[in-house]
């Protein structure tokens, strides 16, 4: 391997696992709009396996980044930002156990138990590196500090249906306090601290996950909509509508991989409008889903060229 590439494979960021979220999230998207529109699930379909091998190369990737740069990835780890993002590679297998389970049970269930491991053991890891020795300055504090906590949400939508019903209480009541606290915290950096640096600032998006994350997870538990449900699907679109006043300004940014925060929270909301309608018969939800998929379907399309055309010329791989 030439020089260009170990340099290229030494900045290899554990960012990159967010395409898999965001990729995952819009097949559970899709999968949901066909099942509301009663066609067939070719579009979720082509999707899955473009996820699942989005998977795998970028997995192999990080793989082989820590094997040959292990300083890489702790120097990663102990970043104040990039901390909060190693998770992501559990979440997005949690995320594709949910889209397997309709394919594979027995694939799904392989998948649900490593993501819910790796998920368990990257939060205690997290926030045992949040609250240790060092300490952190409010700017290092922002909306992705969520994923860890938005991980632990994701366990019991497959965890349920796999039979893991006390365990996905568990993961549940972890990702709701969790989200709690980090809110206030997070309200409180942007609120009264210096704004966000441009390149986290399509982080903000974050926000719309957890309440939207939550309330599927809520509803696959309890099995079905109550008044809890309700309110942490509105607080969604509440987060939903602050988000949507910030993007325009958000969309004149440079390009980096934070902007695949654009992408997952979307997912969510999608997909929790499309079971809320479901359950509840509610045409005005039906109608929000169906939009919300088509803001997707177009964000995601252009995410993937926007970070082709980065890989291709080399900007994803740079020291930051």
């Amino acid at each position: 391997m030439n020089d260009g590439a170990h340099s290229s494979l030494e900045y290899y960021p554990v960012t990159l696992f967010t395409i898999v979220m965001g990729m995952a999230g819009l097949t559970l998207a899709l999968r949901a709009g066909e099942q509301s529109l009663g066609v067939s699930h070719i579009a979720s379909g082509v999707v899955y396996f473009l996820t699942l091998a989005l998977f795998v190369v970028i997995s192999a990737g990080y793989v082989l980044k820590a094997f040959q740069f292990p300083k890489a990835v702790q120097g990663e780890w102990t970043h104040p930002v990039k901390l909060a993002f190693f998770p992501a590679i559990s979440i997005g297998l949690l995320l594709l156990a949910i889209a397997t389970l309709p394919v594979s049970r027995p694939v799904a269930h392989v998948m649900w138990l490593a993501g819910a491991l790796g998920q368990g053991v990257l939060t205690l890891a997290v926030v045992s590196g949040w609250i240790g020795a060092r300490a952190f300055l409010h700017g290092h504090l922002s909306p992705a500090w969520f994923i860890p906590a938005v991980g632990n949400v994701i366990v019991p939508i497959a965890g349920v249906p796999l039979g893991y019903i006390e365990l996905s209480w568990y993961f549940l009541s972890v990702g709701l306090v969790f989200w709690v606290v980090l809110l206030t915290l997070v309200i409180n950096r942007l609120v009264f601290h210096d704004p966000l640096p441009e390149r986290l600032q399509p982080t903000l998006v974050i926000l719309i996950a957890p309440p939207a994350v939550g309330f599927l997870a809520w509803v696959t538990l309890t099995g079905g909509v109550d008044h809890f449900a309700r309110i942490l699907l509105n607080s969604a679109y509440l987060f939903g509508l602050i988000v949507a006043i910030q993007i325009p300004r958000i969309l004149r940014l440079p390009f980096a991989m934070s902007f695949w925060a654009l992408s997952f929270p979307v997912a969510a909301v999608t997909i929790a409008s499309f079971h809320y309608a479901a359950a509840v018969g509610s045409d005005v939800h039906r109608l929000i889903g169906l939009a919300l998929l088509v803001i997707l379907s177009v964000t995601l399309v252009a995410l993937l060229l926007r970070t082709f055309r980065a890989v291709a010329s080399g900007v994803v791989f740079q020291p930051e």
